[in-house]
């Protein structure tokens, strides 16, 4: 009864019979006892009331009320309200103070007015304040204050930034077992963590802040857990960080958390919750989250391919700024896979990529605006970036601006210089050694020298390059630039018909047919000339309907070779004009078959 009776004549009272009541979870009446204190200014009770407001505890909650309340006990000295105000401060979550004037709060009107007034902030930090307010809690012994005051120091604007007085902030705070802290601390030891006793000190601090459960310290412990950078190097350990840190909300941890599922990092691999936890990532801004996901869909493997869903996630990564998405899905417009072929939006993408710094979405933009595709100044543009960067030593570069040059893609052609440039990088590219050797062969920019062209188009082929072994080839069946080799020719041939190249094919074709350094296969002839027949090409479709016309390869059907001979004449072959024609007559008043356009 005593206690009663004080507390309606005693603010201090009504602040401990408030207090008490809220750890008893009387939250509705603590409230009304609080803010009898709070209007009596007490700074404690006005903190408290603060709290209430913004934590919905035995009244409606409101945030700007909860600013309000807080900056009256900050201005009173309370050192926990000035942090708490700081940081609201610093995350755009207070109006400014001369927004703060409410006549209803101070006539006690409490919770139903401030519903009606105007509360709301736009979301921009406000620093200026923030500062202020982190300073006064950090000088009156505020670990979560000197943690505030650290993180402006570091990350707030430019004339505000110290990162020497930052450091020393952040250190009081780490020191007075301050989870945040103890994670400023880590990020400020970390810029000069060169060595390994001074990263051991980043990871140690690192692990406490992780030990508080703060999302952000869980993901970075992951990452140098999984590096093993300052500590053992342990990926079951580092997926198990990722995994706390993601349950948490972090989207770059559920984004290292789902790959870990996705390839069995440190964890036992399962695709269906690694996609799950990316697309979590993605769906919270994580652009490379988003990337890996229309990844996963276009490529197919432990999940079924579905280019319609990855040009979706490309499209989100791209529009966050990650440059490999949006070259990813200008080539879905290029090849129309999941989505409508449209070289134009494929440009679209591609130049988005390029201007990012994509070197190969540079080259891929460059082979469009060959083919004529493209905006008016694209063609300058990809001459404009691969000369600056062949002018810097890039070989790559070189070989691309020696192409612009040698196809006039920018630049008025000028295959003197374009030889130049291409020799530069033949040094280093397998492409520059076969265009290079092209144009000594066939005396573009420079004197023909076959010889030497043979050999560099020869070193080409020997890594692999298809239109090289496709070049070689030719040079040995013909013998230019040194002996002939038709067993050699063929061996080059095969590579290259085995990747699709279809000049291969047909070259394959005419060698079996017979007149070459091989036995004559016709069997085999009209194999090949189908497969490169059914690629579009020509004079294979002119060759298979001769074949089929006469039997050469044991079998006739007329109906087929009209087929490909009326294909043949529609891709403007005259040639197979003739041969459509004979066709009525018998096979035996046909003249035999000559395939002497290897290559074409």
């Amino acid at each position: 009864m005593l206690d009663r009776l004080t507390w309606t004549v005693s603010p201090r009272a009504a602040l401990r019979r408030g207090i008490r009541l809220t750890e008893r979870g009387k939250l509705p009446r603590a409230f009304h006892l609080l803010s009898r204190a709070a209007r009596a200014g007490v700074a404690e009770a006005e903190y408290r009331v603060g709290r209430c407001y913004l934590e919905g505890a035995g009244v409606p909650p409101s945030r700007g009320d909860g600013a309000r309340w807080l900056d009256r006990a900050a201005t009173h000295g309370h050192v926990e309200a000035q942090s708490m105000l700081a940081t609201l401060l610093l995350h755009g979550l207070a109006a400014p103070r001369q927004n703060w004037s409410d006549p209803a709060i101070e006539r006690g009107a409490g919770a139903a007015a401030s519903l009606f007034s105007s509360n709301q902030t736009d979301g921009k930090p406000d620093f200026a304040s923030a500062l202020k307010w982190a300073r006064l809690a950090a000088d009156g012994g505020s670990a979560d204050g000197q943690a505030v005051l650290g993180y402006i120091l570091t990350s707030g604007p430019e004339d505000m930034r110290d990162l020497e007085a930052a450091r020393r902030w952040y250190r009081c705070s780490a020191e007075a077992a301050c989870p945040q802290g103890a994670l400023g601390y880590a990020l400020a030891l970390a810029r000069e963590a060169a060595d390994e006793a001074r990263q051991q000190k980043v990871s140690e601090w690192l692990r406490q802040a992780a030990q508080a459960g703060l999302p952000t310290a869980l993901y970075l412990l992951g990452v140098i857990t999984e590096r093993g950078v300052g500590v053992a190097g342990d990926k079951a350990a580092a997926a198990d960080l990722f995994r706390q840190a993601a349950i948490k909300g972090n989207r770059s941890a559920q984004a290292r958390w789902g790959l870990a599922l996705l390839e069995g990092q440190g964890v036992q691999a399962n695709a269906q919750e690694g996609e799950s936890w990316l697309r979590k990532a993605a769906l919270a801004g994580d652009p490379e989250a988003a990337a890996l996901v229309g990844d996963l869909y276009a490529k197919g493997g432990a999940l079924p391919p579905n280019y319609a869903e990855a040009a979706m996630w490309f499209r989100r990564a791209s529009e966050a700024g990650h440059k490999g998405a949006s070259r990813a899905l200008g080539m879905l417009y290029l090849t129309g896979a999941g989505v409508p072929r449209d070289p134009q939006e494929a440009a679209h993408w591609l130049r988005i990529s390029a201007q990012a710094g994509d070197s190969k979405a540079r080259v891929d933009l460059a082979n469009l605006v060959l083919q004529g595709t493209g905006e008016a100044g694209d063609a300058v543009r990809t001459r404009t970036w691969f000369e600056n960067a062949a002018a810097s030593g890039d070989l790559v570069a070189a070989f691309n601006f020696g192409v612009c040059l040698a196809e006039g893609i920018g630049v008025e052609r000028d295959e003197r210089k374009a030889a130049e440039w291409l020799r530069r990088a033949a040094d280093g590219v397998v492409n520059a050694q076969y265009w290079y050797g092209r144009m000594l062969v066939e005396g573009r920019g420079l004197d023909a020298n076959v010889e030497e062209g043979r050999l560099w188009i020869g070193r080409a082929a020997e890594v692999g390059m298809v239109e090289a072994e496709v070049a070689m080839g030719e040079l040995l069946l013909n013998g230019r630039g040194g002996p002939r080799d038709h067993a050699g020719a063929l061996t080059l041939f095969e590579r290259a018909a085995g990747r699709g190249h279809v000049g291969a094919m047909f070259a394959l074709g005419a060698m079996h047919g017979g007149g070459h350094e091989i036995p004559t296969d016709r069997a085999t002839a009209q194999r090949w000339f189908r497969a490169a027949a059914e690629r579009g090409h020509a004079y294979a479709q002119m060759m298979l309907g001769r074949y089929l016309t006469r039997s050469l390869a044991g079998e006739q059907h007329l109906d087929q070779a009209r087929v490909w001979l009326d294909r043949a004449v529609a891709q403007g072959l005259e040639e197979a004009r003739g041969d459509l024609a004979a066709l009525p007559r018998a096979s035996a008043q046909i003249p035999e078959p000559e395939a002497q356009a290897v290559g074409r």
